[in-house]
């Protein structure tokens, strides 16, 4: 999300025409992504000519294909937030030992889109990608131990979505020991449900 709109209130915004040419150009840069190629290896007039747009399209709706990236991929931020909180089906619903399933059928997409993904989601956690995943799963996790009176709320909503932020990027850029999906859910899901219990309550 964005400190001034977010995205629904963004998408009820636009107009009809306009949501489907930029959701034209997005499908369209990730099937030029699809082959494992790096986004500095895509060309705007290749993007243009798979989504049936010009150029001058184009330009009127992102400044570059780094911005058409950042947009394309914003779905896989959502989408992780959903992932790490699908086990949820009401309040005082208790976490699983084991993650849910759609957490490893995320890390499976985005291992789909790995080339792409790694020019956004840099190692460490950073770039334009790492920032808005870190910053809505932060802001996911506090606003849910808020709710439930958890302790130290801000503190372990950080180091949540630093860790997951972190070890995805790593992940993507081979520092992380080979792990397929599966596996990595289930280490990733120890891990943060470790950083959820760490801290007892303050007297």
């Amino acid at each position: 999300m964005t400190a001034s709109t977010s995205r629904p209130e963004r998408a009820r915004a636009e107009d009809p025409r306009t949501a489907r040419t930029k959701a034209r150009l997005r499908e369209s840069l990730l099937a030029e992504c699809g082959s494992g190629r790096e986004l500095t290896e895509v060309s705007v007039s290749a993007v243009v000519r798979r989504a049936g747009v010009g150029r001058a399209t184009f330009y009127l709706h992102y400044e570059d294909l780094p911005a058409l990236a950042v947009d394309a991929c914003a779905e896989v931020v959502h989408a992780a937030v959903d992932a790490l909180h699908a086990w949820q089906t009401g309040p005082g619903s208790v976490a699983p030992l084991r993650p849910p399933a759609a957490l490893a059928e995320y890390l499976s997409g985005v291992a789909g889109h790995a080339a792409l993904y790694r020019s956004l989601l840099l190692a460490g956690g950073g770039g334009p990608l790492g920032e808005r995943l870190h910053r809505e799963l932060r802001d996911r996790a506090r606003s849910e131990r808020l709710a439930v009176g958890a302790p130290h709320a801000d503190l372990v909503a950080s180091a949540v979505a630093a860790a997951f932020t972190g070890v995805l990027a790593d992940w993507l850029h081979g520092l992380v020991p080979d792990t397929g999906p599966p596996a990595l859910a289930d280490r990733i899901w120890a891990l943060l449900m470790a950083l959820h219990r760490a801290l007892p309550p303050t007297d």
